[in-house]
């Protein structure tokens, strides 16, 4: 193997490995997962989970899926970041929405959202 070609394979290594822990889930121990429970009247069509001080809500964690009123979905939060604090905002089907700020998702478990 001649020189070029070591640097090239190091380099992409070295890219590989610093790329890797924002794309794998935290080794830390800590649950990140968090049932959001509508206790509501409305339908929960969006739910957005972003890292406390990031700028924008990122995507709908619920994608295609709703939160029926009554009914409940379990989200994972792990983002490989680490990170245990997130800002939460919920929409609903008559386009209220609701906002929880610095929940903690290492050490809560769940999140009663009510009219």
């Amino acid at each position: 193997m001649n020189l070029k070609k070591i640097s090239v394979a190091a380099s992409v290594l070295a890219a590989f490995f610093v790329a890797t822990p924002a794309m794998a889930a935290c080794n830390d121990g800590k649950d990140r997962r968090v049932t959001i429970i509508n206790d509501t009247s409305f339908t929960i069509m969006y739910l957005y989970g972003s890292n406390v001080g990031e700028d924008d809500w990122q995507e709908d964690v619920l994608g295609d899926d709703v939160v029926q009123p009554g009914g409940k979905v379990t989200v994972n939060f792990d983002d490989g970041t680490c990170y245990c604090y997130f800002d939460f905002k919920a929409v609903f089907d008559d386009e209220s929405e609701t906002i929880r700020n610095r929940y903690n998702v290492c050490t809560e478990s769940s999140w009663r959202i009510y009219e």
